[in-house]
């Protein structure tokens, strides 16, 4: 017989359909979660961010919740069945969200309406009377820890694990480090770097002090690192694959003379915002870096090459089902192309900075090696790579890879 609807149910069903929808276009359409939350039913401002945190929680525990069920079904569900998308989400839900279990079943069955109803309702029961793992322990999809321990080490990984179900502090770049001195002292910020401070709890970023006068912008700690690599005795600057800005600020407030260049005209519409906001200078050129040329050669070039983005697994998830082997190929393959460009327009003497937020060692430390073999007039002058665990007494860093070439003729 089938389940009746528990009264009341459909009043928190919209944002749970909503989130049902969300994960199926990220893990079966590869999406992110930004582009897979488009053109979806209209929510309020409360339900929208309940469908993202409930998808985001998910995410981040999906291999844990996914033994869950396993261990509570007597054939495996399908990986992209209805049945099991849904029981994720509501585990998810119990165990990150606190959730009541009453409120998880009445709006978990309507959304198999005409499905396995009684199978969801069985195994959902059966759980919730169990022992359901600490909201703080996160799980890495099995490919992905295998390939982080292979190449980073086992507490790499497990930091990693630790690190995905924690909400990242807010890093904030300022224009001077007077500015981030009299901020962090004010608002019981941490200065881990010159020009930075952190802060541990999130709070409202537009109303915070010097928001409106344009003292700071939001920038992840590691994010800063390739900017810091550019010499200060270089003049003329490229910031290639500019967008969103962060790093063409910072070389801005270094008193650089800056060239910001991306084929992206709508993301380098918040660069443009920020430069107004600060009051910065730079030069924004709206093309591709394989296509364009430049009048005269620069003292340094920084590339932030686009690339597999598992870096930001904090933030977002979704990129470790996104980043398959294929895409991380890709990417390398994009990025060589690149950097080979990038070194065109450098003059002798120049530097070169390249940056991934990719934890791939081929879209990082061998993707330099590649390039060192192919042109010898290049020569490495400093590296840094950025793994789990660095700063994590402090609330962590994104995975990052930053290497400066120099050209030698």
């Amino acid at each position: 017989m089938r389940q009746p609807t528990p009264r009341g149910a459909e009043s928190g069903v919209d944002p749970r359909r909503a989130a049902l929808r969300i994960l199926d276009r990220v893990l079966r359409g590869g999406q992110t979660m930004d582009n897979a939350a488009q053109g979806g039913p209209r929510l309020t401002p409360g339900d929208q961010a309940l469908t993202l945190a409930i998808v985001g929680e998910t995410l981040r525990r999906l291999p844990l919740l996914d033994r869950l069920i396993d261990s509570a079904t007597r054939q495996l569900l399908p990986d992209d069945s209805k049945a099991r998308m849904v029981l994720r989400l509501a585990l998810a839900q119990r165990i990150a969200l606190n959730v009541p279990d009453h409120a998880l079943v009445a709006t978990a069955l309507p959304l198999v309406e005409g499905g396995p109803r009684r199978l969801v309702h069985g195994v959902l029961g059966t759980l919730l009377r169990g022992d359901l793992p600490e909201a703080d322990v996160g799980a890495l999809p099995e490919a992905v820890h295998e390939r982080w321990t292979r190449g980073w080490g086992d507490e790499a990984a497990a930091s990693a694990e630790r690190a995905i179900v924690r909400r990242p502090p807010l890093d904030l770049s300022f224009k001077t480090d007077e500015a981030a001195l009299a901020f962090a002292a004010a608002e019981g910020g941490e200065r881990l770097a010159e020009r930075q401070v952190r802060l541990s709890d999130q709070r409202s970023v537009t109303s915070l002090p010097g928001f409106a006068e344009g003292d700071w912008w939001v920038q992840d700690l590691a994010s800063t690192l390739p900017a810091r690599m550019v010499p200060g005795d270089a003049i003329r600057v490229l910031d290639a694959c500019a967008a969103p800005g962060g790093k063409t600020l910072q070389l801005a407030a270094a008193g650089h003379q800056v060239t910001a260049l991306d084929r992206s005209e709508s993301r380098l519409a918040r660069l443009l915002a920020n430069l107004a906001r600060t009051g910065l200078r730079s030069e924004v050129v709206v093309a591709d870096v394989l296509d364009w040329t430049p009048t005269e050669l620069f003292d340094a070039v920084l590339l932030d090459a686009p690339c597999s983005a598992t870096g930001t697994f904090r933030r977002h998830p979704e990129v470790l089902y996104r980043a398959s082997p294929r895409i991380i190929a890709e990417s390398a393959e994009l990025q060589a192309r690149l950097l080979a460009k990038s070194a065109t327009w450098l003059r002798p003497g120049g530097s070169l900075v390249y940056a991934v937020c990719s934890l791939e060692p081929p879209e990082g430390e061998e993707r330099i090696a590649a390039f060192l073999a192919d042109h010898p007039d290049f020569e490495e002058a400093e590296r840094r790579r950025v793994v789990p665990g660095e700063q994590e007494e402090n609330g962590g860093m994104d995975g990052f890879f930053t290497a400066r070439l120099v050209r030698t003729a």
